[in-house]
């Protein structure tokens, strides 16, 4: 492999121009967010200690969205993250690892409650820290701009949100509004943490969403 500057440099700029296009629910913003957050659950779970570990951790934080089904305009996108890994030299080990993350990190993976059973720390960390930058209030923030660029509803009582999603349902998102997103994934991250950082820093992300979530129903139904 490259020398990590490099290759993080260039990670960077893949970031920035694939994601360009992006609303700002799923930016580079974001993606820096999560990189930073997963640095840091690294160093809270032990993992600084060995070069390799970060080097996962980073790139899979730094690639994680950059083929994000809700975005793809193009199959061929989903071969992008694979095909920068070759051509920056990364050892297949670890590459194996980084895709593994990827690919497995997201929401629809476990959404039946079904989730990887055989994850390692790096995937832990990533994962959590993508989790925590979609809860509290970013993740409010991050909501609320994705319903948006959808032009989904705020709100319908007639609407409920829905229960037992498959992975088909959860990612046809049609006839949903932006607040039941809140009940039918948000509300439940904090319980879905892999690691004991990851748990620690939802609970305060999470008891704010839900006195968000309250107070958006009071002042709806004109209690407050």
């Amino acid at each position: 492999m490259k020398k990590m500057e490099s290759v993080r440099r260039n990670a960077e700029a893949l970031v920035e121009k694939t994601m360009k296009g992006n609303d700002a629910s799923h930016d580079a913003a974001h993606v820096w967010r999560v990189r930073d957050l997963a640095l840091s659950l690294a160093q809270e779970e032990g993992l600084s200690s060995d070069p390799n570990s970060m080097q996962i951790v980073e790139l899979a934080a730094l690639l994680h969205d950059i083929a994000d089904y809700k975005y793809l305009r193009d199959p061929s996108e989903e071969k992008i993250v694979e095909n920068f890994l070759d051509q920056e030299g990364v050892e297949e080990d670890k590459k194996f690892k980084i895709l593994k993350i990827i690919r497995g990190m997201g929401f629809k993976e476990e959404v039946t409650g079904n989730g990887s059973s055989d994850w390692f720390p790096e995937f832990g960390v990533v994962q959590d820290a993508d989790r925590l930058d979609a809860i509290g209030a970013i993740g409010i923030a991050r909501c609320f701009t994705f319903g948006g660029s959808k032009k989904r509803l705020l709100h319908d009582p007639a609407i409920l949100p829905r229960s037992d999603l498959s992975k088909e349902q959860y990612m046809n998102k049609e006839e949903q509004t932006t607040i039941n997103h809140f009940h039918e994934k948000l509300l439940k991250l904090k319980d879905m943490m892999k690691t004991k950082a990851g748990k620690r820093r939802a609970e305060r992300r999470h008891k704010f969403m839900e006195e968000f979530v309250k107070e958006f129903y009071d002042e709806w139904n004109g209690l407050n």
